[in-house]
């Protein structure tokens, strides 16, 4: 069970004790996400985050990348829709060094115009490889098309005008206004137990200073109407379709519901009834999967799956054909017996290693699914009957309003216009 207390500064700190092996896993969790970036700026949350490793006062970006692998460690820092973070995973003998590079780089951060001209065409590259990637490309046409003018729309790194566009002055002010121990969590998993972190945290993070934080009210993502297809141009043999419409909050209490229904029909790999029609009976796909991307603000529902151009139009029309079985008939005992056994059965996977359980207790935290999640799941879980998997697929499926988005030769595909 781990254990949770509040630094005099404000910062949270979740600890889980273990002592199969002699590491830290560590994760600083801040609630700096994309979806601050203003629309000008798209990219500088996660500008912001990659940064921080990029050089202090003390030490430069080599230096203290030299430090941490000399001792056999890691050290890493990103951003996501909803949070940035870093990541520090380190044998216990070396914690000390650890963390004090870490409070280094987290409180004393330079952005010097190098490291930010650097990191910004490093992040230009990485989004040219992305445009250069079919399934990344519908990804991207999709978010942009189903999200609108909300921050889900665009990936964490922004777009290349955007990057261009941000200064350090951009950062630093991001920076100050987010970067704050009252707008932040440590998660350590380990060999360690909670006073002793309190003890080592609390001197390296005493000169951080808490502040209001003013976390601009984001709007719902709009919801679809109709039916909207995005046809992209490639010279490709295969298409890559997404197909979907808004999903939910990871809030929202029909998430475990929801999570069994998507197992039966598209999130059970081979099991599943998507893989067992799409694939394995008509032999339209190598692989298919559905997915509820579940996030602060409703993410989506999406259907994935690459096909041959000349088989797009008679794909979707499967996918669609079993959403809506799913919608009509509901689930089977056996399919929802064996659902149930195998998502409480391998919720033990889930933190099979300290990095594993790091990542669940910052969703845990992040969420506010209470540090007694992984106790109440399996009854989250088993308490679901048939009726509740056909309300929520009524409730939260809709074949009938979604976005298409195909990605291929459109010539050999010839994609309908209306489903």
């Amino acid at each position: 069970m781990a254990r949770k207390t509040t630094l005099p500064n404000g910062l949270t700190l979740i600890v889980s004790e273990r002592n199969q092996l002699p590491t830290i896993h560590l994760q600083v969790l801040i609630r700096a996400g994309s979806s601050l970036d203003p629309p000008q700026h798209l990219g500088l949350a996660n500008l912001t985050a990659e940064l921080l490793p990029q050089g202090t006062p003390k030490k430069n970006a080599t230096e203290i990348s030299r430090e941490i692998e000399s001792v056999g460690g890691s050290l890493s820092a990103s951003g996501e829709p909803d949070y940035a973070y870093l990541t520090l995973s380190i044998l216990k003998k070396d914690l000390s060094l650890g963390l004090s590079i870490l409070s280094d780089i987290l409180l004393n951060p330079l952005f010097t115009p190098q490291e930010v001209e650097r990191k910004v065409s490093e992040l230009k590259a990485r989004l040219k490889r992305m445009d250069e990637e079919p399934r990344q490309v519908a990804q991207k046409s999709f978010s942009q098309n189903l999200f609108g003018t909300h921050p889900y729309a665009y990936p964490s790194e922004g777009s290349p005008a955007a990057l261009s566009s941000i200064t350090r002055e951009d950062i630093t002010h991001f920076y100050q206004a987010y970067y704050r121990p009252n707008n932040a969590s440590i998660i350590m998993v380990g060999q360690i137990f909670l006073e002793e972190a309190v003890q080592q945290l609390e001197p390296l993070f005493k000169e951080w200073q808490s502040a209001p934080i003013d976390r601009p009210a984001l709007s719902q993502p709009p919801l679809l109407t109709g039916q909207v297809i995005e046809k992209i141009d490639r010279p490709i043999t295969q298409a890559n379709i997404i197909w979907g419409h808004l999903g939910i909050a990871r809030s929202n209490p029909d998430f475990y519901a929801l999570e069994v229904m998507n197992y039966i029909l598209g999130g059970g790999g081979f099991v599943s009834r998507l893989v067992d029609n799409i694939r394995d009976n008509l032999g339209l796909t190598y692989g298919i999967n559905s997915f509820f991307d579940a996030r602060e603000y409703p993410g989506s529902f999406r259907i994935a799956v690459e096909t041959k151009n000349q088989n797009a139009n008679r794909t979707v029309a499967e996918l669609k054909k079993e959403l809506k079985q799913m919608l009509e008939k509901g689930v089977a005992p056996t399919e929802l017996s064996e659902a149930k056994a195998y998502l409480t059965g391998s919720f033990p996977l889930r933190m099979d290693t300290n990095g594993k359980m790091v990542r669940l207790l910052a969703a845990i935290e992040l969420y506010g699914l209470g540090l007694d999640f992984p106790e109440r799941y399996p009854k989250l879980i088993k308490q679901l009957t048939a009726k509740d998997i056909l309300r929520v697929a009524r409730t939260y499926l809709n074949p009938e309003n979604f976005l298409l988005v195909v990605v291929g030769n459109q010539k050999e595909i010839q994609l309908r216009e209306k489903w």
